[in-house]
């Protein structure tokens, strides 16, 4: 059984193996895309295909759609040439539940595979009214056009000389094609961030208009352009919750035991690693602002949650700050300590499953309700059906990376609602100090039981290691008054942790985990 369009003509032989097909013309559909394009994604790879794919899929199963989606990759040309044009720009995706059933599907809503340098075309694309929504999965650091220092990139700076011919940064490329609609029709369109961070469609905007600004500052395009990308162009924000973890082994057997040939991960010159398949769980959320000046497709009946920027916003936070980061933070940190190296097989573990708990019942006495979706709902799913789901092989070692900027807001939010609160008292914490004691514990580098780890990568690792150089396993004594000035670091927590009541405790249980091997464990076991 071949992945292509004419393997999958023999619809018997993939139905009997309980493979899902595409219930529409593949044919006519790329075919009426190639001339009316609706569609455009930005950032071909893994969540793109499996989930953004799986949308696009439902609606022309059910007649929603007449066109499909065009994906574009501006970062790594090898998907193109090692995933998409091998296998027809098809994807057999398979969501993995908890209980080890596995659901497949060959999806066909993805017409076609391009690269962002194959300018002709993205701006034909460009140029059609009938274009209605562009969209992105391009990783958050996809939209700066600046350094750390607030100074143009070089290749955006490049760009910027160049004027809007051939730019090279994606965001580039995006003000380039908007300009191409402005001065083809100056037709309205919707450009829609669906990255898993913060306020995306504003970080998608500012890139977009900062690379537009300099083009009219330099006299490249005209002023009207800016009032077009104002006034008309849209920019909506969305909420994406999905986790799509790289190709797995296990079910690439599965596949090719069913008799799917060809199903061999590769690894691009890019370090992306990708496959003909794309495997996932099987809970996904999308919420979209609703502004789509020129239509959109109804994708309202694939799941997806049409609503106001504020409750995407509180969806956001809902997710971020409660019902499923700090949970994860949490398991990572811990995992490190204590020697996993699955974040299912941390959810088996009595004393972190209590620990991820207590986070969410602290959280949840503050979360921020968006209403479509329930918190307590959302956060059970999590906790009983997500994390310890074992097709999800997420490491905790990917997970601590950076959690020197994730505590803020995985911590100090609901830290901060706490004392705003006139019922609540910060000082009851206990699941959430654990958690920055523990943090603390694994800067050390010394896992659970005395022996050496190499930490994730963290901006802030070095600069928090010299802090804590005097501190030794096994005497807690050399831990005494060293936390003093990081704890009241609002940069880093959000708040002043020692005028919040929480200071002492953090440096109780720092100082309870430094006491011999185990004392982590055991630390963990007094959480009640």
């Amino acid at each position: 059984m071949k992945l292509s369009l004419e393997g999958i003509k023999n619809r018997e032989e993939w139905l009997e193996k309980g493979i899902k097909l595409p219930e529409f013309d593949v044919e006519a559909v790329r075919k009426e895309t190639a001339a009316n394009p609706e569609w455009i994604h930005f950032g071909a790879g893994n969540i793109f295909r499996g989930f953004i794919g799986s949308i696009s899929q439902a609606l022309l199963n059910a007649g929603e759609m007449k066109t499909g989606i065009v994906a574009v990759e501006s970062f790594d040309f090898d998907i193109i040439d090692k995933i998409y044009n091998p296998f027809d720009s098809l994807t057999l995706n398979v969501l993995m539940g908890a209980d080890s059933t596995l659901e497949t599907e060959v999806l066909a809503g993805i017409t076609e595979g391009i690269k962002a340098t194959d300018y002709d075309r993205l701006y034909s694309i460009a140029e059609n009214p009938s274009l209605k929504l562009m969209s992105f999965t391009i990783t958050e650091k996809g939209y700066a056009v600046t350094d750390v220092n607030g100074n143009l990139m070089g290749i955006v700076a490049a760009d910027i000389e160049e004027g809007p011919v051939a730019p090279k940064h994606t965001m580039s490329i995006v003000a380039a094609m908007l300009y191409k609609r402005y001065k083809a029709n100056g037709t309205p369109v919707a450009v829609v961030s669906m990255d898993n961070c913060s306020h995306n469609g504003e970080k998608l905007k500012a890139g977009v208009v900062t690379v537009a600004k300099a083009w009219a500052e330099a006299g490249k395009v005209e002023a009207g352009f800016l009032n077009y990308l104002e006034n008309t162009v849209s920019f909506p924000w969305s909420m994406i919750d999905k986790i799509t973890p790289r190709p797995d082994a296990e079910i690439q057997t599965k596949l090719e035991e069913m008799g799917v040939a060809e199903m061999a991960p590769v690894v691009t010159s890019k370090g992306t690693y990708i496959a003909p398949f794309v495997n996932a769980e099987k809970p996904q959320y999308l919420v979209i602002e609703n502004d789509f000046p020129n239509g959109r497709p109804a994708l309202e009946k694939a799941g997806v949650y049409l609503t106001t920027r504020e409750t995407v916003n509180k969806a956001e936070t809902m997710k971020v700050t409660t019902c499923l980061n700090p949970l994860h933070t949490g398991l990572a940190v811990f995992g490190c300590l204590l020697g996993y190296t699955t974040i299912w097989e941390e959810m088996r573990d009595s004393e972190l499953s209590n620990l991820v708990n207590k986070i969410a019942a602290e959280g949840m006495k503050v979360v921020i309700d968006p209403e479509i979706i329930d918190p307590q709902e959302f956060v059970d799913e999590v906790i009983n059906d997500r994390l310890p789901n074992p097709y999800m092989p997420d490491a905790p070692q990917r997970i601590a990376t950076d959690t020197s900027q994730k505590i803020p807001v995985r911590y100090g939010e609901t830290i901060k609602s706490y004392i705003k609160s006139r019922e609540l008292d910060p000082s009851v914490l206990e699941a959430i100090p654990t958690v920055i004691a523990g943090w603390f514990r694994y800067i050390m580098a010394i896992d659970d039981n005395g022996e050496a780890f190499t930490p994730s990568a963290d901006p802030m690792l070095e600069a928090m290691q010299d802090k804590l150089a005097g501190v030794e396993l096994g005497k807690p004594e050399t831990a005494e008054g060293v936390l003093k000035d990081i704890l009241t670091n609002e940069v880093l927590f959000g708040t002043d942790l020692y005028a919040a009541g929480l200071g002492g405790k953090i440096e109780k249980k720092f100082a309870s985990m430094l006491s011999g091997n185990g004392a982590v464990r055991e630390t963990l076991k007094a959480l009640k």
